[in-house]
């Protein structure tokens, strides 16, 4: 009897084992297989591209440091990037046709961003433009900038300032990164008063600002960076060699870890200009920088696909622009003899200093006037803040962004232009421009506009 128990008893005991061995085998398996299924999708989260592949960066050795000439130059054969069309009568094709994406669609889908640590780097540079007393922002944005990018991509840091850098901001800055960083100093020639700007009449308009609360109204300094930005920054020695740069500011905001190289992007995708924000100007800033931009286009009779983005024949300028703040672009797009010549004319009106012209409004109207939509991109992959002004990006909590909770997406509140943006067609809409004061909308309607005939020009 006692044998029988105890045989029993043993062959229960091996029927649980085998039976709850079991379950934890199958337990593991389908753990395993489900933390692989997780991990694979987190990849798809930010492009709307089907056929993205993008892999996982690997942290490598930092190189060497600085402004020495031993860093190695980064590979550029075979990498010589777009231009833009010498043709005024440029027009996009019109056999492509797409529709205006929906508030939350990308009207830029389906474009490779596979532009891993293993692709060629572009030539490209990081350039800020700021001042000694702007040291511990810009350390934060730094750090912020060197963790989200740069740290994995190494491109090159070029810091202007219209007065020489201290040693301590210097060796400050270079605490931050192990890419190769330059301090210049812009030249007088790029940072005072010209000589046909009438200094009396210049300091009674900047009083008038000043008295009516606009912001930056009564600025000398901020006028001389805005003139700089429009007009000069692409010429400055220390950017000569090269063809692309990302505008970086004291103070902003990176919110999302970048796994590949925009510079890249926009040299494989012919993108010549970017963005993240876009809003619209305060009017009192710029009362005749559109009359003076018709009356360019009209002498110069360009034909425009992007322009009507930011007006209309009936109602003029609707205040949109692109935000300059944050600028991945081509420098020979500002390079370009047709952006110098309108700069120039814009430059001897005098309204940099008479009124207070701002390069993102003057960079923007550019776009529209030389540029497709389809040259132009916005990244929604990278979240960015200045001053109170936030793109942000709600990619699930497997995803790479992350805003704070108290910082809210400007994208489409009062006062964006990105809904604009989205609604534009990706053809763009033909506006062409006669010097007799003739516009031509869509082909085949005509508008006469007699003051905008300049015989100056």
């Amino acid at each position: 009897m006692r044998r029988n128990i105890t045989a029993y008893l043993i062959i229960l005991s091996g029927l649980s084992i085998f039976y709850f061995g079991s379950l934890y085998l199958v337990s593991r398996t389908s753990s395993n297989h489900t933390a692989t299924s997780v991990s694979s999708s987190c990849y798809s989260v930010m492009h709307d591209s089907n056929d993205l592949d993008t892999h996982s960066l690997q942290d490598e050795a930092p190189n060497s440091i600085h402004e020495d000439d031993q860093q190695q130059s980064p590979d550029h054969t075979n990498n010589t990037p777009p231009s833009i069309s010498s043709e005024s009568t440029h027009h996009p094709p019109s056999s492509s046709s797409s529709k205006p994406p929906s508030q939350n669609e990308s009207s830029t889908q389906h474009i490779n961003t596979n532009t891993t640590l293993t692709s060629k780097r572009a030539n490209a540079v990081i350039v800020i433009l700021c001042r000694n007393n702007e040291l511990n922002a810009m350390r934060r944005t730094l750090r912020e900038f060197e963790d989200r990018f740069n740290r994995h991509f190494q491109y090159p840091y070029v810091f202007l300032n219209d007065e020489n850098f201290t040693d301590v901001f210097q060796d400050a800055i270079k605490q931050m990164t192990t890419a190769k960083v330059e301090f210049g100093v812009v030249p007088e020639s790029m940072w005072s008063v010209p000589s046909w700007v009438n200094t009396n009449k210049m300091n009674e308009q900047l009083a008038d600002y000043q008295a009516r609360g606009i912001l930056y109204g009564g600025s000398l300094s901020y006028r001389h960076m805005c003139r700089f930005n429009s007009g000069f920054f692409y010429h400055h020695p220390l950017l000569a060699s090269y063809d692309y740069y990302w505008r970086v500011e004291p103070g902003v905001h990176f919110y999302c870890d970048l796994d590949y190289d925009p510079f890249v992007f926009m040299q494989q995708n012919n993108k010549l200009y970017s963005f993240t924000v876009a809003l619209e100007e305060i009017p009192a800033t710029i009362p005749t920088l559109w009359e003076h931009t018709m009356r360019f286009a009209h002498a110069q009779g360009l034909n425009t696909t992007l322009l009507r983005m930011f007006a209309n024949e009936q109602e003029g300028y609707n205040l949109c622009h692109f935000w300059s703040n944050f600028e991945i672009a081509s420098l020979n797009l500002w390079r370009d003899e047709r952006y110098q010549q309108y700069f120039e004319y814009l430059d001897s009106t005098g309204n940099f200093f008479y009124e207070r012209w701002g390069d993102a409004i003057v960079h923007s109207l550019a776009t529209g006037l030389f540029l497709e939509k389809a040259q132009v991109h916005f990244f929604k992959d990278i979240g960015y803040k200045h001053d109170n002004f936030a793109h942000c990006i709600d990619d699930g909590v497997l995803g790479k962004c992350m805003c704070p909770e108290d910082t809210p997406n400007f994208d489409y509140a009062w006062g964006s232009c990105l809904p604009t943006w989205d609604a534009f067609p990706e053809n763009g809409v033909s506006w062409d421009f006669r010097p007799n004061g003739d516009q031509i909308i869509d082909k085949d309607r005509i508008t006469h506009h007699p003051e905008f005939i300049s015989s100056s020009l």
